[in-house]
């Protein structure tokens, strides 16, 4: 054989055997090498945690936010880079991405306002790929650093805390450990009240014992400190600090990173099944997720529990699916399997989790904490109890004052010019310290939060009947006593108290309100009883300071009720109300009656114009069910070429509202219109992933959309079964009930089926624990392509319960699924 051609083949494995053991550039933008990824910028969601130089190692995000920042140990609402144009070399294999302090789109303005110091610097931040799993981090300036910010300007690398607690860290001989709670000793550092750093000095070895963790980081530019980021922020990360010195532009900030990667190692496959179960007629797939270089071709094994372990009924030949974000994935359908019991998948050294197919399996533990719990403990203005426990006592009893105006509230609440009202900013508004749950973890009330949980309420009530009955709710005494029935539908009685909050603000204001919130940012992030929000007293400006009365006080602590005009959500609460007139008609028939009057007033003083027809179309819907009339029919179907437009966002209305429509040409143009959507809907999602619904991941949890997404699909059935059918509501359930991406398989729904998130970013996440019956966002994405769902109580975009969708689209989906099954 010709001696050049072996030298070349010689030459072509050496570059190849280098490639798969040292970090390269994709083509996605990121360095890669098998259990290491590096990215740079990929993301930009700093107050998230997800941006900067981030690492992924062993699949696992342990590392982020590399950036400059202003502070040792910033905050959600401190100031933060803009970012400009990233330049990737795969030659050199360099990725360069520049920066700039301020970011004027968020200089106090935007959703979350924040207030930049009069400071602006540009700099570049440079990662270029060393020798195996090592790279470099350097920092360029493009002037040096004025000298009164020497000493406060640094590079920052957050380390995620919740895969470190217990293990160690070595800094220059010196050596701890990683602590689950923050320690002391604390003082001022430029203005911030912080621990003092664990360890100073050049090399800094993170989790040493651990192959899987292990994390070497060099300084050749100065001297790192490690810190505790939690002493400020109980929501912060441990943070490596170098500051920047005065006087130079050139490679400010030098480290040289290094990763351990385990040689060999791939990602260890993923069994993805429904945490609930499965009804033994449904559908029944599961999917495996695996790393993309593994060839591993084991069979997937079905094994049902019983008295002596697990019997195997079925192995199967999983089918390839194909390749999503970061991943390959299998298939294997095991609908033929319907004999009631619990069952696992095992296939290799991966298992599932335990998992029951049963007729039965939606009918118990699986909406019932939803109504349970998560309702009554988010209900604000009211005492929860449960036997033992608080849950919260008597809270904002003080609501509300007027906003002022022409505010940017911190939480993207705004007031313009004019409070729209006969109140004036500041003055104490009647009527509204009533009713309406609290929105997630931060205890506001928003009116779309408030008629949404309403209106899911209404529509399972007449969709599936329901009527259950295991809550106390006393409104005159503003106490509710969990699992004390007291004879009447809990439904019924937290739709009265939704509307309470809504109509209570309308009568008061003559108009809806936006929201109420509290005024200040240390009122904002309180964690702990909401009773400990206000001191629940009027403020009366009349009062001398520190002076009270029986229900006045002279501290201005009261929440602000926000005004606004949206046409948009004046029909969706036109929406709600009318659906909850229907429901409440028997039982309470003014209520009944006072919910369409002001639905109708809303929808008549609505501004229509084509950002609102989708609105207009679910009210017009709403409205026609509730009054029969044709007046809402006929607009209905004067917007038909409207409607055909956007079918995918109001047609399932249409759909709910198709008995009470005669009309044979409207009725022939809507069916043309779903069938077409329909097929392409299903042309779509059988290309987007194997997850059996539309998913487009982003840096928030899909599960919330899904799950709105699934409950619209319910309607589309309803209304057109010819042309579509259950699959779409049904795969929307098993996504959030754990067939999602990633390695984290659990329930979005706390303490529903065999594992779910049980520690969420809910009103009590700083006890790392859980609401029953919350439903989180679910699985976020961390660009460009992981998929990640952390067991951590801070994490907004992925384990946050709201209200007006999240956890009721949940429980409208599992009641469809129940109702689907029934056998008359």
């Amino acid at each position: 054989m010709n001696k050049t051609f072996l030298l070349a083949l010689f030459l072509i494995l050496c570059i190849d055997s280098f490639a798969q053991k040292s970090l390269q550039i994709n083509d996605k933008g990121y360095f890669e090498m098998q259990g290491l990824n590096v990215t740079v910028f990929s993301d930009f969601y700093p107050d998230g945690h997800q941006t900067g130089v981030t690492i992924i190692q062993h699949g696992i995000r342990v590392a982020a936010n590399g950036d400059l920042r202003l502070e040792a140990s910033p905050g959600q609402w401190s100031p933060v880079p803009k970012g400009g144009d990233q330049i990737i070399d795969r030659e050199a294999g360099l990725i360069s991405q520049k920066m700039w302090y301020p970011d004027s789109s968020k200089n106090r303005k935007g959703f979350n306002p924040i207030e930049y110091p009069d400071f602006t610097f540009i700099y570049d931040v440079e990662v270029k790929a060393l020798e195996g799993s090592s790279f470099e981090v350097r920092v360029q300036l493009e002037e040096p650093i004025p000298e009164e910010w020497v000493g406060k300007v640094g590079f920052n690398f957050e380390l995620f805390p919740g895969d470190l607690f217990g293990k160690s860290w070595l800094v220059d001989g010196h050596s701890g450990i990683f602590h689950t709670q923050p320690n002391g000793p604390v003082g001022d550092d430029n203005g911030e009240i912080l621990a003092a750093p664990l360890a100073s000095g050049k090399k800094l070895v993170i989790a040493p014992e651990n192959d899987l963790q292990r994390i070497n980081i060099q300084s050749n530019s100065g001297e790192l400190e490690l810190r505790d980021g939690r002493t400020n922020h109980n929501n912060g990360w441990y943070v490596i600090r170098e500051l920047v010195p005065g006087g130079i532009t050139k490679d400010v900030i030098q480290w040289t990173i290094t990763p351990n990667v385990v040689e060999g190692w791939t990602y260890k496959p993923v069994i993805q099944v429904s945490q609930l179960g499965y009804h033994p007629e449904q559908i029944k797939k599961a999917i495996i997720e695996m790393d993309p270089l593994d060839q591993n071709s084991e069979k997937l094994h079905l094994y049902r529990l019983s008295d002596t372990g697990k019997e195997l009924i079925q192995s199967y030949e999983p089918e390839e699916w194909g390749n999503f974000l970061r991943y390959k994935y299998l298939t294997a359908d095991f609908t033929d399997i319907q004999d009631p019991g619990m069952y696992l998948f095992e296939s290799g050294d991966s298992k599932s989790h335990a998992f029951r197919i049963d007729q039965n399996v939606y009918s118990r533990h699986a909406w019932q904490p939803v109504i349970e719990y998560y309702l009554p403990v988010m209900m604000c203005h009211m005492r929860i109890n449960e036997k033992y426990r608080v849950w919260h006592d008597y809270c904002h009893m003080d609501d509300a004052l007027m906003a002022p105006t022409d505010l940017n509230h911190f939480d993207g609440y705004k007031q313009g010019p004019a409070t729209l009202t006969k109140y004036k900013p500041y003055d104490a508004v009647p009527g509204i310290n009533q009713g309406g749950w609290h929105d997630a973890g931060d205890y506001d009330l928003r009116v779309e939060s408030q008629i949404g949980t309403v209106w899911k309420l209404a529509l399972m009530i007449e969709q599936f009947g329901l009527d259950y009955d295991a809550t106390m709710i006393n409104p005159d005494a503003r106490l509710v006593e969990i699992h004390v029935p007291d004879g009447k539908s809990d439904a019924i009685q937290q739709i009265e108290h939704g509307l309470d909050a809504v109509l209570g603000g309308y009568r008061s204001l003559g108009r809806l309100y936006r929201g109420i919130i509290c005024p200040t940012l240390r009122q904002y992030v309180m964690l702990g009883d909401a009773a400990s929000m206000t001191d629940n007293l009027v403020y009366n400006p009349d009062l001398s300071k520190g002076e009270k009365t029986g229900t006045e006080s002279s501290l201005m602590d009261d929440r602000w009720v926000f005004t606004e005009q949206n046409p948009g959500r004046e029909l969706q609460v036109a929406a709600g109300l009318a659906a909850a007139s229907r429901v409440l008609a028997p039982s309470n028939p003014g209520l009944a009656a006072e919910a369409l009057e002001v639905a109708i007033v809303l929808y008549e003083q609505a501004e229509f114009s084509v950002r609102t027809v989708s609105s207009q179309v679910i009210a017009l819907s709403e409205l026609l069910l509730t009054t029969k009339e044709e007046k809402y029919a006929d607009a209905l179907i004067d917007l038909q070429e409207d409607i055909i437009k956007q079918i995918a966002r109001c047609g399932w209305a249409v759909g709910h509202a198709l008995p009470e429509i005669k009309n044979k040409k409207f009725l022939k143009a809507m069916n043309e219109a779903v069938a077409e959507y329909q097929q392409k809907l299903k042309l779509e999602q059988s290309n987007d992933s194997p997850y059996g619904v539309p998913y487009k991941p982003n840096i928030w949890g899909a599960g919330w959309n899904i799950q709105r997404f699934g409950v619209e699909q319910y309607f589309f059935y309803k209304g057109w079964p010819e042309l579509c059918n259950t699959d779409f509501f049904l795969n929307s359930l098993n996504f959030v009930l754990g067939v999602h991406p990633g390695i984290n398989t659990s329930s979005f729904a706390s303490g529903i089926g065999s594992q779910s998130v049980l520690v969420a970013y809910g009103t009590n996440r700083v006890d790392w624990s859980f609401i029953p019956g919350g439903v989180a966002s679910g699985t976020a994405l961390i660009r460009p392509d992981l998929p990640e769902m952390k067991i951590w109580p801070f994490f907004w975009q992925q384990t946050e319960y709201v209200m007006g969708g999240g956890s009721t689209n949940y429980m409208f989906l599992v009641m469809a699924a129940e109702r689907l099954f029934q056998k008359e």
